[in-house]
């Protein structure tokens, strides 16, 4: 029990190390990610980590809090899990609380440190794509499928473009490599804690509250039915992550009166200054609704369906990969991730970050500072915060 406590002290201090750094949205806290779980601390492997990467981002939900929950999972099991997302996800909550109750309209969309943390988000995605591209697209044909991947994703704009073509990819994968014996050389024997009991409670779980949550509401009229209803549907169906939500959260408040146009683009401004996961803009507009108690009412709705869906899926992913078959839907699944990982730094992150020849230059300095000197996430993320107060 001792070195169980250990474990779970030693995660939570990670993950909130990293929920206080991870700044640059899903994509970049996927390049922290393996910067702290695979390449330091070596938790887990490289073929393990692209494929629960891949499995979350097949999963509605905010992939990159799914991938954390993942790794606290086969460290410290179900509790650890749960003590990995408190640790990123809780300072971004706090933060964006205190923002929707104390500070009103933020005003920070234009300052100069959140500038310089976009242009950070750069070069940690960067330094992400060439790690798992090597270890991920070794072949041509893999390389292909990541190209496709990225034509696909760059052209069709939609919300369910990731998902087809994890789904493609996938069934490419199954065609070109089922009697590839890589996996089989190669096979990691990760263990996630959870049985296939466990998992299937949490399937059904996760189904029967995005049916019933609508029919409560409308049998009790309560706010705090109505709030939890909106928020976990906006977690349960939602695929590409923490920008695809707003949209979906704006249809749902704005229009029926819960928060006003104007506190909505206040919180999403707040929201892309701080680390973490997006989806704790719901902190925000929560406490924007009803103070610190709808905060976390909405935080718990809306990250719900995400741990339903990991504890539900892992067990049986676990089991399947071990399959000739499901080995080579893998291998083309990890390379349509690379592929989706290069669409999405090109759009929105390179395009929303690198407007200038200057903005180009830092980019390179920072990107330099972490792949070639290894010099560590958290001092690339001061140096920015530094230099886009300075220069930008």
């Amino acid at each position: 029990m001792k070195s169980k406590i250990v474990t779970w002290l030693e995660l939570l201090l990670i993950s909130t190390r990293l929920g206080l750094t991870s700044f640059g949205g899903p994509i970049a806290h996927l390049g922290y990610f393996h910067e702290e779980y695979v390449r330091k601390k070596k938790w887990i492997d490289e073929k393990t980590y692209s494929e629960l990467v891949a499995l979350c981002q097949f999963l509605p939900g905010p992939a990159s809090s799914q991938v954390g929950i993942g790794i606290g999972i086969l460290k410290g099991g179900k509790f650890g899990g749960i003590i990995s997302f408190i640790g990123f996800t809780l300072p971004s909550v706090i933060v964006l609380t205190l923002f929707a109750i104390f500070l009103g309209n933020t005003g920070v969309s234009d300052a100069g440190w959140l500038k310089g943390l976009k242009i950070v988000a750069v070069a940690v995605v960067a330094h992400a794509i060439i790690g798992m591209s090597s270890k991920l697209t070794p072949d041509l044909t893999r390389k292909g499928i990541a190209l496709l991947a990225i034509l696909f994703t760059l052209l069709w704009g939609s919300a369910f473009s990731q998902v087809t073509v994890i789904i493609l990819a996938g069934v490419c994968g199954f065609l070109l490599y089922r009697k590839h014996d890589e996996h089989t050389k190669q096979h990691t024997h990760s263990q996630f804690p959870i049985s296939k009991t466990f998992g299937t409670v949490c399937l059904v779980l996760f189904f029967v509250l995005l049916a019933g949550l609508p029919l409560l509401k409308e049998a009790t009229s309560t706010m705090a039915v109505t709030v939890f209803d909106s928020f976990y549907r906006a977690g349960a169906l939602v695929f590409g992550g923490g920008h695809v939500v707003l949209p979906l959260l704006e249809r749902e408040l704005v229009p029926s009166g819960l928060i006003s146009g104007q506190e909505f683009l206040a919180g999403y401004g707040a929201a892309q200054a701080v680390p973490g996961p997006l989806f704790t803009f719901a902190a925000f507009l929560g406490g924007a609704i009803g103070g610190w108690e709808y905060a976390l009412l909405a935080t718990i709705a809306i990250f719900l369906p995400a741990f339903l869906l990991i504890f539900g899926a892992l067990p049986f992913w676990n089991a399947l990969r071990r399959s000739p078959g499901m080995n080579g839907v893998l291998m083309g699944v990890n390379a349509g991730v690379v592929g989706i990982l290069i669409s999405a730094f090109y759009d929105p992150i390179w395009t929303s970050s690198i407007t200038s020849p200057f903005h180009f230059g830092m980019a390179a300095i920072l990107f330099s500072m972490l792949m070639f000197w290894k010099l560590p996430p958290w001092f690339i993320v001061v140096t920015g915060i530094v230099a886009g107060s300075l220069f930008l």
